[in-house]
C-alpha cells in the first residue's frame, strides 16, 4: 500500500527542507551576518539561464517588472539581475533581496530573512517542472510583491534616518510628524499650510502637508472629482514659471484612487499627473488624503516631482516612503 503524507505536513516538510538547505549553506557566518548590499528597487534572480529565458523567466518579469502605476511613462516595479544558481556565492550572497528559483519534487515557497546578510530579504519558490513554479508565482504574486514593497519601504526609511530633518513645526500645526531627509527645505509655511522642497540633478522634488474639512473630500460621494477640485484650489500656492500659471492636476486623465491605511487611519490614495496651467511643465504626484476621525478632518499629504525626460521612480518612492511614515500625535 502507497501511504501519502497529508498535505499540511508535506508543506511543512517542504519548509523544514528549505530552511535547513539554507542553514547548511550558511552554517559557517551563523554567528555573525555581514551588511547586506544593493540599491532600492533592485532583484536579483537566482534562476539558470535556461528557465530565465523561457516561461519562468516570463512571468517573474511579467510581476516583478510590470509597469509601475501613476508614472507619465513605463518604468518597471523592480529592476531585475538575473544570477546563475552556481554564482549565488560569496559577495553575490548580499545581495539585499532576492528571488531563488529550484526545481524540486514538492511545491511551494519559503520567505527568507537575513539568511547570508542582514537586512535582506528573499523569496525561495520550488516546484517539479515550470509549470508548477508559474503557478506558485501567479498565486501568490500579490504577497510576494506587498512583502518586498514594505520591505524596500523600510530599508528606505532606515536609510533616510540616518539625516533627519526636523519636523516640530509640522507637528505643533497639524499634529502629524514624517520622517524625510534634511535636504529638504520649507518653501512655504502658512495657515497650517507646508511646502518642502528638494532640489536634483535636472529637478526638483516636492512635498504638501495641509488640512481639510471632511465634506471638501465626502461630499456628493464623488472623492476623485473632490480631490482634483481641492488640489487645484491649493495648487495656486504652487506658483509656475510665470506670473499668470500654476499647478493644476492634468485635465486630460483622471487619476487613480485606491483605499489604504496610514497610521492605523483610513486613507485615499491617489496617483496622477500634474501640469502647469497656461504652460509646458508636468509630472507626477502622490496623494494621501487621510482621515482623521478625532479631529473632524482630512490630512492632506502629498508629494510630487518635477524631472522632465528622465526615470521618475526612485523619486516618487521615496516620496511614498516619506509620506507613509506620518504618526498622529494623540
Amino acid at each position: 500500500m502507497q501511504y501519502t503524507l497529508p498535505k499540511t505536513i508535506s508543506a511543512s516538510l517542504l519548509a523544514l527542507s528549505i530552511l535547513l538547505v539554507y542553514s547548511c549553506n550558511d552554517n559557517k557566518t551563523s554567528a555573525y551576518k555581514a551588511e547586506s548590499s544593493g540599491n532600492l528597487n533592485q532583484l536579483s534572480v537566482i534562476i539558470t539561464n535556461e528557465d530565465w529565458q523561457d516561461s519562468i523567466g516570463e512571468k517573474i518579469r511579467e510581476i516583478f517588472a510590470a509597469d509601475v502605476d501613476g508614472l507619465p511613462q513605463q518604468e518597471p516595479k523592480y529592476a531585475l539581475r538575473q544570477i546563475p544558481p552556481m554564482a549565488f556565492s560569496g559577495f553575490a550572497r548580499k545581495n539585499r533581496t532576492f528571488l531563488k528559483i529550484e526545481k524540486s519534487k514538492e511545491t511551494g515557497h519559503q520567505i527568507l530573512l537575513d539568511s547570508f546578510a542582514k537586512p535582506q530579504f528573499g523569496i525561495a519558490i520550488t516546484g517539479s517542472n515550470q509549470q508548477t513554479i508559474i503557478e506558485e508565482l501567479e498565486q501568490n504574486k500579490d504577497s510576494f510583491l506587498g512583502k518586498l514593497h514594505d520591505t524596500e519601504l523600510k530599508e528606505k526609511r532606515r536609510r533616510m534616518s540616518k539625516a533627519p530633518k526636523k519636523v516640530d513645526v509640522l507637528t505643533k500645526s497639524l499634529g502629524v510628524s514624517m520622517l524625510f531627509p534634511s535636504a529638504y527645505r520649507y518653501a512655504k509655511q502658512e495657515d497650517n499650510f507646508f511646502w518642502m522642497r528638494k532640489d536634483i540633478k535636472n529637478g526638483s522634488m516636492e512635498l504638501l502637508a495641509y488640512e481639510v474639512s471632511k465634506s471638501t473630500i465626502e461630499r456628493n460621494g464623488d472623492i476623485i472629482a473632490n480631490v482634483i477640485k481641492m488640489r487645484d484650489s491649493v495648487g495656486k500656492n504652487i506658483p509656475g514659471p510665470t506670473e499668470d500659471t500654476h499647478m493644476i492636476t492634468e485635465e486630460a486623465y483622471a487619476p487613480y484612487l485606491f483605499e489604504t491605511e496610514i497610521d492605523g487611519k483610513f486613507a485615499y490614495e491617489i496617483k496622477g499627473t500634474w501640469e502647469v496651467k497656461g504652460f509646458f511643465m508636468a509630472g507626477p504626484f502622490l496623494t494621501y488624503a487621510i482621515r482623521d476621525d478625532k479631529n473632524d478632518r482630512y490630512v492632506i499629504l502629498e508629494g510630487f516631482v518635477f524631472k522632465p525626460s528622465s526615470s521618475k521612480r526612485n523619486q516618487m518612492f521615496e516620496i511614498e516612503a516619506i509620506l507613509r511614515s506620518a504618526k498622529f500625535q494623540d
